[in-house]
């Protein structure tokens, strides 16, 4: 299974670039996306951007993510529930 994250492309040069991931930096590469800008929106797999997103979906996106992050702490599968406890810690 692949996970990209969503991250803000904070600057670059050339097609190295930093990115901002919920306010945490890290460096990624733009040579699969050159046409990034700082403040475009770019998933982020591996340590590269794989895709460009644009604001509206970028936005959405971040919504769905903090609606799942909310979900589990209201209707929590008790099953589960202490192993999110220690993931808390």
């Amino acid at each position: 299974m692949c996970l990209a994250v969503l991250a803000r492309v904070a600057h670059h040069s050339g097609e190295d670039a930093v990115v901002e991931i919920g306010g945490v930096r890290r460096a990624a590469s733009l040579a699969l996306q050159p046409d990034a800008r700082p403040g475009d929106w770019v998933l982020v797999h591996a340590g590269y951007a794989i895709a460009l997103l644009d604001e509206e979906e970028a936005l959405r996106a971040l919504a769905d993510a903090q609606g799942f992050s909310g979900g589990w702490e209201e209707g929590a599968d008790p099953e589960l529930a202490p192993i999110h406890a220690n993931d808390a810690s």
